[in-house]
């Protein structure tokens, strides 16, 4: 039988943001953190000592007696301290650690409140209903650079609906209160009602979300129980977990949702586990292996066959369109401002799971551009192609025809990276073919690259060769500081060969050294765009952020030996060179014999200034 931690771990994780938390008193217990009714019995025992009275064993009675009503918390601290400004103060000591309590972990976010704040983070969980007064939950949210709304009034309730959507990052709903609010519900009067738009906030939630129930008992918070017991639709599962057997009223109302209920041993060790389950789907649920070694089997059956370039087009596309899909995804790909400390994490999250999602597509034209014939370009340049033209028209303004160059001074702009990073997956595709076809010795994919245009904006600008580059999409400061260092920017340069070798391991299975082919491919396009736009300062910044001239050095002959092999290659083949026979540097010899003269000067012009690579 499953587990039913595992069937709750694969329901969060296959209807994200669907699920919405229920958390009472024992999410907080291990850190400490009283309870409402702990503040009262507290502030009873003290007013007892200050009258000289024994309060024990029923302070509450005790109360009743000296009083002539049962303790109301609201009452209590208004007697107690008369000021907002003094009720907070009092409170603070309650559920704010004091140095040593925090020395010794206590009143501090716990291991469920920092699980917690990982799904929320991650898009699983969006909405949080809490009867607790403490912030512990909020905190832990904060650390992950989440600022949630939080709904503890009536009139912060007013007017929220609209705001429980597929954008909404997160809300949370306090049902009794904050510790700062003097109106904090907690007598069983109290507890009996809600205002109006706390209820209707509720009765939505609780009729549109699936439902994960922890640390509450459902027996003092009636308003509460009453609004779960009267909903009548139950489109997910409720999960209701805790650590001792379910009472009557709770039994009810598993029934009534047809829940599952869960015998836990904390709250700290369940979402612990939860969070833990739910990455590990997730990361399994990334293209396995051998769905993509099935990929690159079938594009190597349809290439050897002309009859089958129908089958071999109508899996392009079906894989294209899947691929797009998941490239278009807002919540996966969000582009926002993010703060300086939670930039780098972000825009690493979105680069690898680019790097996921693109890896189907790739294996196939690395596949392809090494197998494949001639005639078969058309196919992988159509959807590099459309990619580039698809994202540049949907994340750019019309009035810019290309984005800012690379060569403006970089600022930490996190909306402006995340839209370059939104065509690496169209760099990835054009490196893998590129690499592939060289590794083949066929340069017609590179030569259908640089003569085809990009119509944008209902004008032509650069071929696609030209158009897309690492700089395009990562900054060359914002390179150096992915590297650490603050003098080197051909950390995507790297990064790319690491990716690329293992793409290739499992698509062609040549023991060659790639980096050898890598390096080649780039100083052609290094010299295919010198050659064509004569522009020393842009061809400068492409030399800086290229693993190849990294370290410059002419002595090296590792360095120059790429360098020499191809102007002897051209010098010893000329027209027949197979990429001036591609159609390349428009079919001169001459001209790639020039620009490479012209690179290795401008080289050795920046070497002697002291230009650092």
């Amino acid at each position: 039988m499953i587990d039913p931690l595992v069937s709750l771990a694969f329901s969060v994780q296959s209807n994200k943001g669907v699920y919405a938390l229920l958390l009472g008193s024992g999410v907080s217990s291990s850190a400490q953190i009283p309870t409402g009714w702990d503040i009262v019995l507290d502030l009873i025992r003290k007013l007892a000592i200050l009258e000289g009275e024994d309060c024990e064993p029923d302070p509450a009675a005790w109360y009743n007696d000296k009083s002539g009503e049962y303790p109301d918390y609201s009452k209590l601290l208004s007697q107690v301290v008369y000021s907002a400004p003094e009720r907070r103060e009092l409170l603070r000591s309650y559920f704010e650690p004091t140095e040593e309590e925090r020395e010794e972990g206590l009143k501090l976010s716990t291991e469920a409140h920092q699980a917690i704040a990982d799904l929320v983070a991650s898009g699983y969980i969006r909405v949080i209903i809490t009867t607790n007064f403490d912030r512990l939950l909020e905190n832990a949210l904060g650390s992950r650079g989440t600022a949630p709304i939080v709904i503890n009034t009536e009139e912060a309730a007013t007017g929220v609906l609209p705001l429980i959507t597929h954008s909404t990052e997160c809300i949370i709903v306090k049902v009794n209160g904050d510790y700062l609010d003097p109106q904090t519900k907690n007598t069983a009067d109290e507890l009996k009602h809600y205002p109006e738009p706390i209820k209707r906030l509720l009765d939505r939630i609780f009729d549109e979300f699936g439902l994960i129930v922890c640390g509450w008992s459902g027996d003092s918070d009636i308003a509460l129980r009453a609004s779960l017991e009267k909903c009548s639709n139950h489109r997910f599962t409720t999960y209701w977990m805790d650590i001792r057997e379910p009472t009557e009223n709770i039994n009810n109302i598993i029934k009534l949702r047809r829940g599952k209920f869960i015998h836990i041993q904390n709250a700290d060790r369940f979402f612990g586990e939860l969070a833990e389950k739910v990455f590990a789907l997730e990361e399994y649920s990334k293209p396995h292996p051998l769905s993509v070694k099935a990929l690159v089997a079938q594009v190597k059956k349809y290439l050897v066959d002309e009859s089958y370039e129908i089958r071999l087009h109508d899996l392009m596309n079906q894989e294209f369109e899947r691929f797009s899909a998941e490239l278009s995804d807002d919540e996966k790909f969000p582009v926002k401002d993010i703060s300086r400390d939670k930039f780098e994490e972000e825009f690493r999250r979105q680069l690898e799971l680019y790097e996921s999602i693109t890896e189907p597509i790739l294996s196939m034209m690395i596949t392809g551009c090494y197998w494949g014939k001639k005639s078969h370009n058309y196919i992988w340049i159509k959807y590099l192609e459309k990619l580039v033209n698809y994202h540049r028209r949907q994340y750019y303004p019309k009035s810019h025809t290309k984005i800012r160059h690379i060569s403006e001074e970089y600022d930490i702009n996190s909306k402006e990276a995340l839209l370059r990073l939104k065509l690496y997956p169209a760099l990835l595709l054009l490196y893998g073919g590129g690499i592939a076809s060289i590794a083949a010795g066929k340069y017609d994919f590179l030569s259908n690259l640089a003569a085809k245009k990009i119509s944008y904006n209902d004008n032509e600008i650069h071929s696609l060769l030209m158009n897309l580059g690492k700089l395009d999409v990562i900054n060359s400061d914002l390179q150096k500081q992915l590297s650490g260092q603050d003098d080197s920017c051909i950390w995507l340069s790297d990064h790319l060969l690491t990716i690329l070798k293992k793409q290739f391991s499992e698509s062609i299975y040549f023991d060659t050294n790639l980096e050898r082919y890598f390096d080649r491919l780039e100083y052609l396009m290094i010299l295919i765009r010198y050659n064509t736009l004569k522009n020393n300062i842009k061809i400068k910044n492409e030399l800086k952020c290229t693993r190849f001239f990294e370290y410059w050095d002419p002595e090296n002959s590792e360095k120059i030996e790429i360098i020499e092999d191809i102007k002897s290659e051209v010098l010893r083949e000329g027209k027949n060179w197979p990429p001036v026979q591609s159609g390349l540097f428009e079919g001169s010899t001459k001209a790639v014999i020039h620009a490479g003269d012209l690179v290795m000067d401008l080289i050795n012009r920046m070497v002697e200034s002291g230009e650092k690579f």
